[in-house]
Parts: structure tokens; sequence; C-alpha cells
């Protein structure tokens, strides 16, 4: 296998097949080969259907054979976090309780991926029911990260970053309820978008959090990222949550990248918050690199991002103990062998079939909502909630952009924080407000530490201003190699 291969971005595994020089049968069959050499180290990928992508490939080779292609992605692997639908194939959530469903059905991304003749080939590592920070609840063991194996990919998408960056796959899909495609995004070096909510199409999506939880891409580009952010996105019949406004051309709308200097607002109160040096000062370098360019830059003020980590752990819990209400060992998920009766049905198979993070959430949610408690918790975290969303509409009519730290640390050793729930739940604090907003956000990798772990800045933009983000993450991109880095790996 070439040794730049598995690093190549969907755009140039479009030209090397235009020119003859590449097929994507053989392409396939080379990312196949690295899984199987890769996989048993990162544990990324929870299955792949090998026979079902060769066909897709050699399908996809005969369309351009033809001069009958579907598109840009035609032909191109895209793996999925495992908690999107593929008919016919398994979907656990990472969890006991789903590890032997099958789905009936495909989720909407799944069916215009293939419309658009997009290979949908493998199932992504992730937190159980996306509930963690570092892939580490995930019942079949945790994703690790390319980077240094000894360190967590982030969470909850974190086989989904790290597939990406190991060369595994050149593009995946996340979700993200309060950061789980930015942070490891972050971690991994790779850029993750979270759309605005009701941009792309829960369908198919098993749910956590419904109010917060978005679907978007991974990708080692920003014109990776614009194409694959095009194809998910529109309104879904299937989905009330998705919102009827039309799509913009994002990958033409990125030849103005040389030129566009938004005035960027940096909120005081994300740098104010304990951070590594390390990661503090490439951030204040691509500051310094906007500034240079021509752009604004404005110090601004979010001043109730401060509440935004416990207004998110009630809401986002009180609806997971909702979502996970179905989950009860009486109709398609595991039932324990030792209930007898029907009570017991429930209470072990839930049991045995959680993981402890699922638990606690669940617990906490449960007592949100419960008689006597549900106004002094879920219905002030919803009035902070818009306190939130205020603080950025404010915001935004001063500035284009909001730029912060996508999160506080590099990635972090592995069972380094997994006993210290509140430790890990900080994670997400320069991640979650955006969710709580429904805004769109995005990890833009922008240097290293000295021990050669990635480093992350995030943008934030105003509901449906995707095309911002990507515009301002391209002007950063032209000027850097830090995307063409990768880790050194088999």
């Amino acid at each position: 296998m070439e040794t730049e291969l598995p690093f190549l971005t969907a755009h140039e595994i479009q030209a090397r097949r235009k020119a003859g020089s590449l097929t994507s049968e053989a392409l396939v069959t080379a990312l196949l080969e690295r899984v199987q050499l890769l996989n048993p180290t990162l544990n990324c990928f929870l299955g792949v259907d090998a026979e079902h992508a060769l066909e897709q490939a050699r399908a996809s080779d005969e369309r351009l054979r033809n001069q009958q292609t579907l598109g840009v992605l035609d032909g191109i692997p895209v793996a999925l976090k495992n908690n999107m639908a593929i008919e016919g194939q398994p979907l656990t959530c990472a969890s006991r309780i789903l590890e032997h469903f099958i789905p009936p059905y495909s989720a909407t991304v799944v069916d215009k991926l293939r419309a658009a003749g997009a290979i949908v080939w493998g199932r992504l590592n992730m937190d159980e029911f996306a509930m963690g920070s570092s892939n580490e609840t995930s019942y079949f063991g945790p994703a690790r990260n390319p980077w240094d194996s000894t360190r967590s990919p982030g969470g909850s998408s974190g086989g989904s970053a790290a597939a990406v960056a190991a060369g595994m796959s050149p593009l995946t899909l996340g979700s993200d309820t309060g950061g789980s495609i930015r942070q490891p995004a972050s971690f991994c070096g790779v850029y993750g978008l979270k759309p605005t909510y009701g941009r792309v199409s829960r369908y198919g999506l098993v749910a956590f959090a419904s109010s917060l939880d978005q679907i978007g891409p991974f990708a080692r580009s920003v014109d990776d990222l614009a194409v694959l952010l095009s194809l998910i996105s529109g309104v879904d019949p299937k989905d009330s949550s998705s919102f009827p406004t039309d799509v913009p051309d994002y990958s033409a709308a990125l030849k103005e990248a040389d030129s566009y200097c938004p005035c960027i607002g940096v909120p005081k109160e994300y740098f104010d918050y304990p951070m590594d040096d390390a990661v503090l000062q490439p951030i204040r370098d691509a500051i310094d690199f906007y500034q240079r360019k021509g752009c604004e830059i404005r110090e601004i003020s979010l001043p109730n991002s401060s509440l935004a980590v416990p207004t998110y752990y009630i809401l986002a819990t009180a609806e997971a103990s909702s979502n996970l209400a179905r989950f009860d060992g009486i109709r398609y998920t595991h039932r324990s062998e030792s209930a007898q009766d029907v009570m017991e049905v429930y209470f072990k198979s839930r049991g045995e079939g959680f993981g402890e993070e699922v638990k606690r959430r669940i617990i906490l949610g449960t007592f949100a909502l419960s008689s006597g408690y549900h106004d002094a918790y879920y219905l002030k975290a919803q009035q902070v909630r818009t306190l939130i969303r205020n603080d950025f509409n404010s915001a935004f009519e001063g500035v284009d952009l909001v730029l912060t730290p996508t999160a506080p640390t590099p990635a972090f050793r592995l069972s380094e924080q997994c006993t210290d729930p509140l430790t890990m739940y900080l994670n997400d604090i320069f991640t979650i407000p955006a969710n709580l907003a429904g805004l769109p956000a995005l990890s833009v990798p922008c240097g290293f530490t000295p021990e050669n772990l990635p480093v992350a800045f995030q943008l934030i933009a105003p509901h449906f201003e995707e095309s911002r983000l990507l515009l301002a993450a391209k002007r950063f991109e032209s000027n850097h190699d830090i995307h063409a880095t990768h880790p050194r790996l088999g």
C-alpha cells in the first residue's frame, strides 16, 4: 500500500480516479487492510461490512468508466458512528443492551450518502449511547488516539475522529450533543463540525438528548468537510426538527476564502478559564494570524457561559432518562436470563445492559424531572438556556464569528479522568454553549504541544451560517500546513 494513500483527501482521491491512477476498489481494499492492521490497537471500528464495501466500490468504478458519476463523493468511503442506523447491520450504540440489535431501516444521512455514490462501509466506536468525553464508556473497550495510543481520542465520537486521523477512512460522521464532534476532533487533529440544530436530519440517529443532538462530519480538509456537509444537509419529512431552509453550495463559497475578513469576537470568559499553556499559545497565535490578515478582533462577553455545564447536565440527562426508557428488555434489547417476573425483566435487563455512566445520567435525569423538583431544576435550566442563547444573539449583532478554545487540554491519558465524573464533564466547557444555543461550530486544528499532541480552536457562527465557519477555517488552512501532518502508524 502506498505510504500516502491512507491520508489522501476525498478531493485528491477523485483527482487520481479521474486520472486513472486509482480505483475505488483499490482504495477500499487498502483501507480494509489498514483497518485489519491498526484496529487491534486503536479499536476505532466496531465492525466493517467488507464485501458490501467492495461491491459499492466496484459499482462506483463502473459508473466512472461510463461517465455516470453521482457526485464528488461517488466512490469515497464514509464510516459512521455506531448510533446511526444502517439497514441490516448491527446498531449497538457501543452498549451491551443493544449488542445484537439489527435495524430494519437506514438513517436519512445513510440514504443521502448512498444516493450520491458514497461508500457506507464501517461502524465506529463511541461512548455508550454517546454519553462520555473519552470513549471509555464503550462496552467494547475504548478507542485510542492515533497520536499516542495511551491517550483518549475524545468522546463521544472518538472512533470517528481517530479513524480519520489514523488514515482508516477519509471521511466519517459523528454526532454532537455537547461537544462530541469538536472535542475529539481537537484531540485527534482533524476538522469536526457541528451544524446548526435542524440543518441535518436526525432520523435514524439513536437519541441521547433530542433538543441537543446533531449529526456532523469529520474530515482532513475544509474542502472535504464542505462537500460532505452539503450532501447530508436539508429538510427531511421524517424529522420534524429539521428546518426547511435552503442548503448553500458550501464548496463554491470557499472560492472567496482568501479575501474573507470577518469580524471575530473573542469572549473574555473563555480565556479566564484555566488552560494548559501548550493549548493556549497556538490559539493565541491563530487569533494573531487573523488579525494580521486584516480581520477585526473584538473582545466580547458571554456572561452566562459559566452556567452552561450545569445547565447542560440537567437538560441532557432529563432528556436521556426519557429517551432511554424504551430500552426495557421487553422488545428488542438485552433481556436478563435470571429475571423471574416482569419487574425483574425491567430492572435486571437494564441493570445488566447499561454501563455505569449511562445509569448515572438516567438517575440524574429522572431526579430532575421528578415531582417536586421539575421546576427547581429542569424548568430553571431551560430559563438559563435562553439566557445563553440571548448572549450569543447579542454578540452576533457586533461580530461575524466567535473564536474560542475547543478543549482546555490536549488529549489526556486513558483512565486518567474516568473515576472523576465532574472533571470529565468539564472537558466540554467550551463546546456545550453552542449546543444549548443550537449554533453551528467547527473545531480547527491549529498546532501541537511539545509532546506532539494536537491543539485546536473553535469557531462559532449564527444559525445556518456554516459558510462563515468554513470560509474562516479555509483561510487559516491555506496559510498553515498543520492539517497535512499525520501520526506515525504502521
